[in-house]
């Protein structure tokens, strides 16, 4: 019986490699997973998508990569969440909150163009903080009123999508101010989560990480809508909210930590 060729030794070279692949198949998984528990609470309370995930993505991606994929799934979200809602489209409000929108995109992505690692984390933290805390600002409410306030929550939210992908308080404190139904609100707000979505790619450009990687978390972001229409039945609003918070909280707090690090070591 022949001898067994004895097997060569794993080279440095092998090894560096080995280990560039695992950590890229983790940092997939939980990609993955935080885009799949975001989509699910986006489907069951109408918001908090982006809200949920910037906090993982600019931890795992970087605070400029992170929100070209954040504000890339929310595209897909929303497109996905179109079909389920489209009869309670009100289109005369997207018109009038989508086109200030896309008109100030161009200048928040210049904006971010021109801020460094450091500085975009902590503008994302700050723009993060303020979509936890707007609902409380009751002056926010009495300013987004009728035409004008809609012309100022759209170019608001327009600005902020770009910047992070948060746009969703100027355009909470319109329907406040407005007495927007909440049924028609949170069905006319997906599509302009998508018009804003795919100016906000335009603008910024699409992801340059693995297209693969990308691909797998629209897919997910599909399925996690999926899911969480059939879960929609069965899960009060407010415990998706709860864990959306949660969530939130925490990405803010560690964003606006690392930001500040990085700017602190130059």
């Amino acid at each position: 019986m022949a001898d067994r060729a004895p097997r060569s030794p794993r080279t440095p070279g092998t090894l560096r490699r080995f280990s560039r692949h695992r950590h890229a198949v983790v940092t997939l998984v939980i990609a993955a997973a935080a885009t799949l528990i975001a989509a699910i609470i986006q489907r069951i309370t109408g918001l908090g998508f982006v809200l949920a995930l910037f906090g993982p993505m600019v931890l795992i991606y970087g605070a400029m990569e992170g929100t070209r994929i954040a504000v890339l799934l929310a595209l897909a979200a929303s497109v996905s969440a179109l079909p389920f809602v489209w009869r309670e489209i009100d289109w005369r409000r997207v018109a009038w909150l989508a086109i200030p929108g896309i008109a100030v995109i161009p200048l928040g992505a210049l904006v971010v163009r021109n801020l460094n690692e450091g500085w975009l984390l902590v503008l994302i933290a700050l723009l993060a903080f303020f979509a936890l805390t707007a609902n409380k600002i009751s002056a926010l409410s009495r300013l987004f009123v009728g035409r004008t306030g809609a012309i100022a929550a759209g170019a608001a939210a327009g600005f902020m999508h770009v910047t992070s992908g948060l746009s969703g308080p100027p355009l909470a404190a319109y329907a406040i101010g407005d007495k927007w139904g909440q049924r028609s609100f949170t069905a006319t707000v997906q599509a302009i989560f998508a018009i804003l979505s795919a100016t906000s790619v335009i603008s910024r450009g699409l992801p340059t990480s693995d297209s693969g990687g990308v691909v797998i978390l629209i897919i997910v972001t599909v399925v996690g809508i999926i899911i969480g229409t059939m879960l929609s039945r069965f899960v009060p609003p407010s415990i998706a909210r709860r864990a959306m918070l949660a969530i939130a909280w925490a990405g803010a707090f560690v964003a606006l930590v690392r930001g500040v690090a990085m700017l602190i070591a130059g």
